[in-house]
C-alpha cells in the first residue's frame, strides 16, 4: 500500500520530469524472482530504475536511513520504506556482508527482484569497475535466480556531487537478457566459481553501458583519487605558501 502510494508520486514525478528512456524492459519477468545487477553511477539510480518497472524491486539501504532520530529521521525512514528499500546494517564488515546476502535470498524466496550493484558504491569517475564476487554470485547461487543485467545511463550527470538543484536531462536504463547460473549451483563456497558469475554478469553490463571498464574495486579507486586531491592540495599550498 505505502509502496504503491511512493512509486505513483516518486516514480510519476520522475518518469514526468525526466523521461528516462528505457530498452529491454521484456526481459523483466512479469512473475517470480530475479536479480537485477545494474552499474552505480548515481544515488538516484534506485529511483529511476523502480519507477520504470511495474514490480517491486527491493534494494539494501543503509540502516542509519531507518534509525535517524527526529522528524527528519522519521521521513526520511518513511521514505525509503515506501520506495522498497530494505535496511542493512553494514557497520560490522564480514557480518554486514553476510546480512546482506541473507536479506537478498529472502526476497528472492518471497518471489521477488532484488536489486542489487556489484560495485558496492557509487563510481567516482563514470566509470565501470570490478565487482565484488561476495553478495551478487552467492545469491544466485544460493537460490538459482536468473541475474538480469542493468546499465543505468547519464544518471551522474543528473546530481553531481555538490550541485543542490538536479538537472532536468533524460537518463537512460538498457535491460539485458537473463543470465543462468543454475550450472553452479551448491557451488557459492568456491571463490573461483563466484569470480567467474560475478565477471561474466560485469562483462554485460559493460556490453549495456558502453563504460570504460576498470579492474580495481571502485572504493580501490576512489582512495587513489582522495590520495591524489590530497597531495594536489598539499602542492598547491606550498607553492602559494
Amino acid at each position: 500500500m505505502i509502496y504503491g502510494a511512493m512509486k505513483f508520486a516518486i516514480g510519476g514525478s520522475l518518469k514526468l520530469g525526466f523521461r528516462p528512456w528505457v530498452e529491454g524492459l521484456e526481459n523483466i519477468p512479469a512473475h517470480g524472482p530475479a536479480i537485477l545487477a545494474s552499474n552505480h553511477l548515481s544515488f538516484s539510480d534506485s529511483f529511476f530504475l523502480p519507477a520504470v518497472l511495474d514490480r517491486k524491486v527491493t534494494f539494501i539501504a543503509k540502516a542509519e536511513y531507518f534509525t535517524a532520530p527526529g522528524v527528519k529521521g522519521k521521513l526520511t525512514a518513511a521514505f525509503f520504506k515506501g520506495v522498497g528499500q530494505l535496511p542493512v546494517d553494514r557497520s560490522g564488515g564480514r557480518g554486514a556482508g553476510e546480512a546482506a546476502i541473507r536479506a537478498g535470498i529472502q526476497v528472492i524466496e518471497s518471489g521477488g527482484l532484488f536489486g542489487i550493484y556489484p560495485e558496492g558504491t557509487r563510481s567516482p569517475d563514470g566509470r565501470l569497475y570490478r565487482g565484488k564476487p561476495g553478495g551478487l554470485a552467492r545469491v544466485a547461487l544460493a537460490t538459482g535466480a536468473p541475474v538480469i543485467p542493468v546499465a543505468m545511463i547519464d544518471t551522474e550527470k543528473i546530481q553531481p556531487p555538490g550541485q543542490v538543484v538536479p538537472r532536468l536531462m533524460r537518463p537512460g536504463i538498457r535491460i539485458g537478457e537473463p543470465l543462468d547460473f543454475t550450472r553452479y549451483q551448491g557451488m557459492d563456497g568456491d571463490r573461483f566459481i563466484l569470480r567467474s558469475v560475478t565477471d561474466e554478469v560485469m562483462y554485460e553490463i559493460m556490453r549495456l553501458s558502453g563504460q570504460e571498464y576498470v579492474d580495481i574495486y571502485a572504493t580501490a579507486a576512489k582512495r587513489q583519487i582522495a590520495e591524489e586531491k590530497r597531495l594536489t592540495a598539499e602542492e598547491s599550498k606550498k607553492k602559494n605558501g
